[in-house]
């Protein structure tokens, strides 16, 4: 009987244990769940609220005629995007903007590059050419504006003054039509220049010296075929870092339009960014400035997208 009994008893006592287990279990899982959501909750808050509520707001605002410092507003659906892309100045404030990504982003990098390398192949004051060099970086570029205006200036700038001196012809920089833009675009690459510099000063010193000792015993012994095969293929991840940075901070460029030029002469010097200041704070018609941020939010990502899918068939990673 009594070993009948225990054997009855036992799988009772395993289902027992069983129950006891999943329990354990499930409470392990719950707590470690509340953990998590206590470590990423605020985060998480941050993020709506700070990222996606203004985002939803933006896309909703678009689709309205609202104007700022009015209670009263209406649903317009697409006519403010339909208005964007059949206006001469929103276009020409487009082409503007690929026009001065393009000169900034690869002018930023050629020279970026060549001051790294002229710095790491030095011997002395390294510190101070890089303080030197990644000072505007640092610097309020609306303060820097300024020192540009006074630089520029048609009858007193230095920049005149000089040319002057040299029997070279001068120009009114920031109000010729012709001018405005570049100097426009020297200014955005003066401003990134020490943030491609400190990252492509990183990039070669993680470069190993056997890869060099290598392409010396396959005859690349020249500076220029060292540079071709060994540098400039071994910095392709901070080449993409830098292309993709500095042309998110040309796309946003804003600063230096608002101090110098305001967008003139005409459209010549306008930015989207500063078409959308001017469309939503200064017409105050914002729910068109909302759809101009709304084409801006998607050519910005769509052109990022683009930059790393094609560069990053083209870099090598150690």
């Amino acid at each position: 009987m009594s070993i009948a009994s225990s054997s009855a008893s036992q799988p009772g006592t395993f289902s027992v244990a069983r129950r006891a287990s999943q329990k354990a279990l499930r409470r392990h899982r719950i707590t470690e769940t509340l953990a998590a959501w206590s470590l990423a909750g605020p985060a998480l808050v941050l993020l709506i609220g700070l990222f996606f509520l203004p985002l939803f707001a933006v896309f909703a605002i678009a689709l309205t005629d609202w104007q700022f410092g009015t209670s009263s507003l209406s649903f317009v659906g697409l006519e403010n995007f339909e208005e964007v892309f059949s206006d001469e100045g929103f276009r020409a404030s487009l082409v503007n903007t690929i026009v001065y990504v393009a000169i900034v982003v690869p002018g930023t990098i050629v020279l970026g590059l060549a001051i790294a390398l002229l710095i790491e192949g030095g011997k002395s004051f390294r510190a101070f050419y890089r303080a030197i060099h990644f000072l505007p970086y640092m610097a309020t570029l609306a303060a820097m504006a300024i020192a540009w205006e006074a630089l520029l200036h048609p009858t007193i700038g230095l920049v005149n003054q000089t040319l002057t001196g040299l029997g070279l012809p001068t120009a009114n920089w920031l109000r010729d039509e012709n001018t405005v833009l570049p100097v426009l675009a020297i200014i955005g690459i003066w401003q990134n220049l020490g943030f491609a510099m400190v990252l492509f000063l990183a990039g070669l010193k993680s470069i190993p010296q056997d890869l060099y000792d290598a392409a010396d015993i396959d005859g690349a012994d020249a500076w220029l075929d060292r540079l071709r095969t060994v540098t400039v293929p071994m910095l392709g991840p901070v080449t993409m870092f830098v292309f993709i940075v500095v042309a998110l901070r040309a796309f946003e460029t804003f600063d230096t339009v608002q101090v110098l030029t305001q967008g003139g002469p005409g459209h010549a010097s306008e930015l989207l960014l500063f078409t959308l200041y001017r469309e939503s704070f200064e017409y105050l018609r914002t729910g068109y400035g909302a759809s101009v941020a709304v084409v801006f939010l998607f050519i910005i990502v769509a052109l990022t997208l683009i930059q790393a899918r094609v560069m990053d068939k083209r870099v090598h990673y150690q």
